[in-house]
């Protein structure tokens, strides 16, 4: 299943600068390894935004909710999940 996921990041700027350090490295590296494993196949930046857009490709919205609720930086995150279906009008989907 493909998810359209927009994250909002909005970390508190009273956080202890070394506790905020520690959380977005831990972050970098736990979406990495989705990435790596295939789940997290596309991430862009929002331009002037401390904010992503990203694709999702889990099995279930529960594995979705259970990703994104593991995300360090979960707690100072506005989420959208749109979930994706297949274009009629996709070239790609014709040969599938």
């Amino acid at each position: 299943m493909l998810f359209h996921v927009r994250m909002d990041v909005r970390i508190p700027h009273d956080l202890d600068p070394q506790v905020r350090a520690e959380i977005v490295a831990t972050e970098k590296a736990y979406s990495q390894e989705l990435q790596r494993s295939g789940k997290w196949p596309h991430i862009w930046r929002i331009v002037g935004e401390y904010s992503n857009i990203s694709i999702f490709d889990v099995a279930s919205n529960d594995e979705l909710h259970q990703i994104l609720s593991g995300l360090p930086l979960f707690a100072y995150m506005d989420i959208r999940v749109t979930p994706l279906a297949t274009h009629p009008s996709d070239v790609k989907a014709v040969t599938r």
